[in-house]
Formats: structure tokens, C-alpha cells, sequence
């Protein structure tokens, strides 16, 4: 009996290391992220080691702390030591040419997560949102809010945009601009400042400080005897600091209506923020999926079988289309939050009350 059951140990052992054994045998996956100061890619990270995990295979999960030399060297150390693939939501999308090069040298495939990497043909997939209709979800949202669709109007909006080294940016802001141009040309919307366009409006590194100062800038030059209806912004954490201007000079008050104010990535301090009536709206992408689809990308490359794309035509990064998967964004207020984001199970509602 002491001989059985000091088999059945050793077996049970073996049984034990039998996915950390896979993990190892299927290689390791080299996942870079560029920075821990959003909720958002903090969740990404996350869910990448998940799903990989999932899949039998090791994760070297890097941040970068908004640093591109740092983002630069963490994933030449990951091709060093000899990741499989490497999974790459980029500082910069244009500052990785050379490294991608020592990836392509190495036959480590690039897989973009969710930021274009530009001008490099060594990018082979790109899994990210439609983030052309995150920008016609921001702006609809909007058109429908003020009722400009009925003709009413005029009403006074300002523009924000995202990071100027961000691809995603610009089809943010084009899709907003695609609903937003024509109320702008008939003068139902009115930009005080007059300021347009992405060398105009952008906000480096997403930063809520800086768009902060600009709006308190623009409220101080533009806005001193009359009322910002609307802003456009691209992001949560611009939102807030947006908010935080407006709140400055009243608005909020009794006296003073919020503006109607868009963002994106459903943000547990901006659902909170649509809860107390202050920003109005937010673009959800559910980045367990995200996950789930990149780390598809790389088992499918790995194994020999087609890598799963819906788009072989939009994403174009100054060298070569990258095929892409996108997924769809879903627009989020106080009359949905509950069923988009709790049922969900993407948070529970004690973390957004």
C-alpha cells in the first residue's frame, strides 16, 4: 500500500507541472505596454497574460512608463532573450523601425495591440478597435444630445484630439469630423476658438493636465460671457481634466449646466463622472476581448494555421497594409452603463459607485 500511494504521489507531481512544462515548451510571448498611469492598460496587461496563459504559453509583460527609450529597450531585451512573439501597444508607433528589424532577423513575428506601429514592414498583425467609428460613436453621441439632427443650433463646441505620436488619434478625431464638419461649415456648430485639426487640438500623451490648461485657456479667451454647449473629447482622462476646468469657472452649479462631454475606454473615475452628471458619455472597449483576439494572432502564427483578420484595407502604415481584426466599440451613458458594463462582468457596480 506504501508503494501505491508513493506512485500515486509521484504522478499527481508530474500531473502538476504538466502546464508550467507546456508554458515552457510553447515558448515565451513578449507583451510590451506603455504605461501603468491608465486603468485601461493596466487591464490590457492583464488580460494578455490571461489569455496567453490560457493558451500554454509564457508572458514577459513589460510597461514602459509613458518613456519611448524605455519601451525601446525593454523590447530589444525581450528579442534577446528569445521571445516567440511580441506583442507591442507602442509609445511612439514610429520609433520602432530598428527594433522590429532585430525581431524580423530573429523570426519573431509583431503583433500591434490596439496603436499602429508605423513605417516598418516587419509589423504582422494589428488587433485593435474600428477606431474610426469610436470617433463617429463621440461625435453621434453629441449630434444627438444638442438635437442638431432637428435643426437646433447654433450651439458652441470645443475640439480636443489625442496624442499627435498616436495613430488612433487621428481616426478618432476623423470620425468625430466626418459627423461633426458639416453642423461646423452651416454654422449649427460654432468653434469660438477656432481652433481645428489635429496640429491644433491634440494632446500629447493623452495628458489630462495638459488638456486642462488648454481649456482653461480657452474658457479665459473665448468663453468669459458665453457658454461651452459641447466638447469633444477623445479620451477619459482628458474628459476629466476637462471637467475639472469647466468646474472652475461654474459649471455644474446650479446656475450652470456641464456641457456635454464625450470620452472613451468606460473609465471607473469617468463612470463615476456620468453617474454625478458630469461627463456625459463614453466609448467601452472591452479589452478581455482584445486579448482574446491577440493572443489568437499569436497561436495561430505559431502553429502554422491562418491568423484570423476582418480588414485587409484601412490600416496602412507608410510601408506596407497591415491585416487587421477589429472589434466594435460601444457607446456608453447613464442609461446603459448597467447592462454594457456590469452584466457584463467587466466591473462590479461597487467599483463604479
Amino acid at each position: 500500500m506504501k508503494a501505491v500511494r508513493w506512485i500515486m504521489a509521484l504522478a499527481l507531481g508530474a500531473f502538476a507541472f504538466v502546464p508550467l512544462a507546456q508554458a515552457q515548451q510553447k515558448g515565451t510571448i513578449g507583451v510590451s505596454m506603455p504605461t501603468k498611469s491608465s486603468a485601461r492598460w493596466i487591464a490590457d496587461g492583464d488580460n494578455m497574460v490571461k489569455s496567453l496563459k490560457e493558451k500554454g504559453y509564457g508572458v514577459d509583460l513589460q510597461y514602459a512608463d509613458d518613456d519611448i527609450p524605455n519601451q525601446l529597450a525593454q523590447i530589444e531585451n525581450m528579442i534577446t532573450k528569445g521571445v516567440k512573439v511580441l506583442v507591442i501597444a507602442a509609445i511612439d508607433g514610429t520609433t520602432l523601425s530598428d527594433a522590429l528589424q532585430q525581431a524580423a532577423s530573429k523570426g519573431v513575428k509583431v503583433i500591434a495591440y490596439d496603436r499602429l506601429i508605423r513605417n516598418s514592414k516587419n509589423v504582422d498583425y494589428y488587433a485593435t478597435f474600428d477606431n474610426f467609428q469610436v470617433g463617429v460613436l463621440q461625435a453621434g453621441y453629441i449630434e444627438k444630445a444638442l438635437g442638431l439632427k432637428e435643426g437646433k443650433g447654433p450651439f458652441n463646441i470645443e475640439l480636443f484630439g489625442g496624442s499627435p505620436d498616436d495613430n488612433n488619434a487621428y481616426f478618432f478625431y476623423n470620425g468625430a469630423m466626418s459627423v461633426l464638419e458639416p453642423y461646423i461649415k452651416s454654422g449649427k456648430l460654432v468653434v469660438r476658438s477656432g481652433q481645428l485639426g489635429m496640429d491644433k487640438v491634440s494632446t500629447l500623451r493623452w495628458d489630462g493636465a495638459v488638456a486642462q490648461a488648454r481649456m482653461d485657456n480657452l474658457l479665459s479667451a473665448y468663453y468669459a460671457d458665453k457658454r461651452v454647449d459641447a466638447v469633444l473629447s477623445p479620451y477619459d482622462g482628458l474628459s476629466i481634466g476637462i471637467i475639472s476646468s469647466l468646474k472652475g469657472v461654474g459649471y455644474g452649479s446650479g446656475k450652470q449646466a456641464m456641457p456635454v462631454i464625450t470620452g472613451q475606454d468606460a473609465e471607473v473615475q469617468s463612470v463615476k463622472s456620468i453617474l454625478n452628471k458630469e461627463q456625459t458619455s463614453t466609448v467601452f472597449k472591452d479589452t478581455r476581448e482584445l486579448a482574446k483576439i491577440a493572443a489568437n494572432m499569436v497561436d495561430a502564427s505559431l502553429s502554422g494555421k491562418e491568423v484570423e483578420v476582418n480588414d485587409t484595407k484601412t490600416y496602412e502604415n507608410g510601408v506596407k497594409t497591415v491585416p487587421s481584426y477589429l472589434l466594435k466599440p460601444v457607446s456608453v451613458d447613464a442609461s446603459n452603463w448597467r447592462e454594457t458594463l456590469i452584466a457584463s462582468g467587466y466591473y462590479t457596480e461597487n467599483q463604479v459607485k
